[in-house]
Order: structure tokens, then sequence, then C-alpha cells
């Protein structure tokens, strides 16, 4: 829509709807079935979305996931503590609660991936240096700059 925005010349509200409307005049019909058919396939997935299903997406978060992620967490506090020739240690739930996964030596830090770069929103309320990693064929790429 930024694109169209920029070709149109007119200035009020009244000339763009004119404007629009005259070029794509079944554009928003189109976008409207779209969407219906997506809320629709939404509805079909809710109905089968049961117990069951629910324990076992718990389960993998719980064992599965959580696991890896500690692992994760536990090497690249390793091998950051390493690099400043100290000591580090998991975080407690009370550091957790703030988004703190651990310590390098004293100091609070917070592991994501780097995709959270772009995403200030998730990270406004953590107060902790951050360690950033890219998971890699051949490992893990870590930045962090405390």
């Amino acid at each position: 829509m930024s694109d169209l925005i920029q070709e149109f010349e007119g200035k009020t509200f009244e000339e763009w709807v004119i404007w629009y409307q005259e070029r794509y005049s079944d554009a928003i019909e189109k976008a409207t079935d779209k969407v219906f058919e997506m809320v629709e396939s939404f509805k079909k997935s809710i109905e089968l979305i049961d117990k069951r299903l629910i324990s076992e997406w718990v389960e993998d978060l719980v064992l599965n996931k959580t696991f890896a992620g500690l692992n994760f967490q536990e090497a690249i506090l390793k091998k950051v503590a390493e690099s400043k020739k100290t000591t580090y240690k998991f975080s407690t739930k009370e550091g957790e609660s703030k988004g703190i996964d651990g310590y390098i030596d004293t100091i609070p830090v917070s592991i994501k991936l780097s995709t959270y770069k772009t995403q200030n929103h998730l990270l406004e309320n953590i107060s902790a240096n951050m360690i950033f990693y890219d998971k890699k064929k051949d490992g893990l790429v870590i930045g962090f700059d405390f």
C-alpha cells in the first residue's frame, strides 16, 4: 500500500477513496474473501485442539525445548565467561522474571537469538547485558559488548 499512496496525487481522504476505488474496484472484496477463508481455516484448526494435543505440546515445551534451551544457555554462558576469564552461573527464579538468564561473574545477562535485535519491544524491559547468538551448522556464533 505504501507504493500506492506515493502514486496518489490527491490530498484528502475522499480523493483517496475515489482514486483507490477507480483503480482497484474489487480489491476490498478480494481481501475480505481471503481473510474470511483464513478465519474459517483458523476456526477449523481450533476445533482440532484437544487435551491430548495440549498435553503433547506442553510435554515438548517442558522436556525437550527446556532441556535444549538450557544447554544452549550454559554453552553460551561458559564461552563468554571463558573469554572474560571469569565464572558464570544460571539465574535464579527472581532473576528470570526480570529477563536475566545468568551471570558472567556478577554481571546479569540475557541470552537471545540475534533475531531479537530487531524486536526492541521484546527487549525494553530486560535490565541485563545482552548476549545474542546465531545457530550455525558448525556451532553457535555469539555476540556481546560488555
